[in-house]
């Protein structure tokens, strides 16, 4: 027995040993991977708590939509599921989400707000979270300065008569005046549009000194400061052209608006940058000035152009409600016989309307003068009529920032046929055009107005065949036209258009003057609702052309949608005709909808009128814009 008990319990020990010395063992990277690698896919295969709540935003309207889109328990609560937060996230949101409503609210010029964040279950069990804000008074605007320092201010200190203009300018433009409420976006505004003046107007390397927005919470009000940093008065030195390669650099030269020495302008770089793109010659032009305010006193002007090809030629398919569909073939050659000038050719043809126009134009002269040599031939069918017509002219123009002038001396020739007869006509004159335009935008005006006037002296022979015999009239006449159109902006998103027209030409009544200088109305550009040219004096049951003219348009527009601004809806009300005489005018009425489309080659326009005369319903679709 002695023997016998100290050998069990030699075992005994081994055996405990052993199981601590496997224990271990376990605990080591070879032994325990396994087991680890199962624990973590178990982890991963377990769902994670999301939460599922509703958001109530109890806010006045603009302001609600702020937080709808910036708070973070709304982006949360419509972030896919795989983004969505837990149930501890939620909880730590409903905390901070007053400080951030609040701060939200700030940006709006609400510095005093209630805001209360509540929590509770719904009917289905989950969470609903309701924040109530009440903004409080809007802070408003107290007072208010801009100053300047650098060589503006030091120019208007010494008494520089431009520089007091400049700095009386910006001010009188400040955006942000006292009494309006206060927005952090607005104070942002201001200050950009404020610095991008300075800097358009001969301070490209303007900055801010200071600009300071004191709030005063317990009165509701702000105080802004804003100091600019002129930096130099910059002044054009040495002009540099890249890209000529077909073209003489005399065309670019010659369109410039600045002389070397004249102070900088922004405005005259994009004038200069307009006038390369309206000569027909280039694809595209830059106008860069060199920044560096070591070079202020003559900084280096870079023009860069991208020619348009020597050729061109483009075949067009079209519809105008004027004259039914028309296939369109243009040529362009731009060095014609490698003078510096340019030769255009443009053929319609169509089952109402077959026409040939030709264009001899030089490149820039010197004064921005071109000359310029014209042609056409035309064959249009309207308003139970046939008039075949030519012309020959032969002139100067000359465009500036904001006039274009055109003067001409003028053979034309116009042959027309209706059941009443026909009537041979053809007269020489000389023809002044002008037009003046102070418009935001050339392509699509939505502010300004345009002018434009003609004139024309010369002298006619026409003959008018009839059933009841010939009639022969010849003698001198006179000519006279003007339109003014006024693109005004309204509240509430709105745009009117007024358009006015009138003209006419003196003669004695037997003298025959072509019809292409007499009137009629109706069309597209006249007055909708009416087919093209079909308004005028009627004899015989047929319509005529004649020697007055007056037509008038009123019309309201606004953008259909807010995010694609560039689709509108309109009403008009269009009236006018043409007439023998004054006495004898009796103005059409039509009046209609349409739709618009500013698309980036020009507004297209679809139109449904009902013209009051005929007491039908009529669509017009046209392009582009007439001045």
């Amino acid at each position: 027995m002695s023997r016998t008990l100290p050998r069990l319990a030699g075992h005994a020990v081994a055996a405990v040993l052993a199981v601590l010395w496997l224990a271990g063992c376990s605990s080591l990277p070879f032994f325990s991977k396994k087991d680890d690698a199962q624990a973590a896919d178990a982890a991963a295969d377990a769902p994670i708590e999301r939460a599922i709540y509703e958001l109530e935003i109890d806010a006045p309207g603009d302001l609600r939509k702020l937080l709808q889109s910036y708070l973070d328990l709304a982006r949360f609560q419509n972030a896919p599921a795989t983004e969505s937060i837990t149930s501890a996230e939620l909880d730590r949101l409903i905390a901070a989400a007053p400080a951030q409503a609040r701060s939200l609210l700030e940006t709006e010029g609400y510095f005093n707000p209630t805001v209360r964040v509540a929590r509770a279950a719904n009917g289905n069990g989950d969470t609903r979270v309701r924040v109530a804000v009440n903004p409080g008074p809007r802070a408003s605007i107290s007072k208010w300065s801009f100053d300047v320092t650098g060589d503006l201010q030091k120019a208007v200190e010494a008494g520089n008569e431009d520089a007091v203009v400049e700095l009386a300018s910006l001010r009188r433009r400040w955006p942000l005046k006292a009494d309006e409420p206060f927005r952090q976006s607005a104070w942002s505004d201001a200050k950009n549009l404020t610095l991008a003046r300075l800097r358009a107007e001969g301070y490209p390397a303007a900055t801010w000194a200071t600009t300071t927005a004191r709030v005063d919470a317990e009165t509701n009000s702000v105080t802004l400061t804003a100091v600019a940093d002129s930096g130099p008065l910059f002044r054009f030195g040495p002009v540099t052209i890249e890209g000529l390669q077909r073209y003489d650099e005399r065309s670019v030269r010659r369109l410039s608006t600045f002389r070397r020495g004249d102070a900088y302008s922004e405005l005259r770089l994009l004038d200069y940058q307009d006038r390369l793109l309206k000569v027909g010659l280039f694809e595209g032009a830059v106008i860069e000035i060199d920044p560096d305010p070591a070079k202020a006193a003559a900084a280096p002007v870079t023009i860069r152009v991208k020619e348009l090809p020597l050729q061109a030629a483009t075949v067009g398919v079209g519809y105008s409600a004027n004259v039914g569909p028309r296939l369109t073939l243009e040529h362009t050659h731009r060095k014609l016989f490698g003078k510096r000038v340019t030769a255009k050719n443009k053929f319609e043809l169509g089952p109402s309307l077959r026409s040939w126009q030709g264009e001899v134009i030089s490149h820039p002269l010197n004064n921005l003068y071109r000359n310029v040599a014209s042609g056409s031939i035309e064959h249009l069918e309207s308003a139970d009529e046939v008039r075949r017509s030519w012309s020959a002219r032969a002139g100067r123009a000359q465009d500036s920032q904001h006039i274009e002038r055109l003067y001409f001396a003028e053979l034309t020739h116009a042959t027309v046929t209706t059941d009443a007869g026909v009537a041979n006509s053809g007269a020489a004159s000389a023809n002044y055009h002008w037009t003046w335009r102070e418009l935001d935008s050339l392509l699509l005006p939505t502010k300004g107005l345009s002018l434009s006037l003609q004139g024309a002296a010369g002298y006619a022979v026409g003959r008018e065949i009839r059933d009841d015999g010939i009639t022969d009239g010849r003698g001198a006449f006179t000519r006279a036209f003007g339109r003014l159109t006024w693109y005004k902006p309204l509240p509430g998103n709105w745009y009117a258009t007024l358009r006015t027209e009138a003209g006419q030409v003196f003669a004695r009544d037997h003298v025959g003057v072509p019809d292409t200088l007499l009137f009629r109305a109706g069309g597209d550009d006249s007055v909708r609702g009416y087919a093209y040219r079909t308004l005028g004096p009627m004899v015989d049951g047929t319509v005529t052309s004649g020697r007055v003219l007056w037509t008038g348009s009123v019309e309201i527009a606004r953008p259909i949608f807010e995010d694609r601004p560039q689709f509108w809806w309109a009403a008009f009300v269009d009236a006018g005709n043409a007439a023998k005489n004054w006495n004898e005018l009796d103005p059409a009425l039509g009046y209609g909808v349409g739709l618009r489309w500013r698309s980036p080659v020009g507004p297209l326009r679809l139109d449904l009128a009902y013209g009051q005369e005929v007491r039908k319903a009529r669509v017009h679709l046209s392009v582009g814009i007439t001045f």
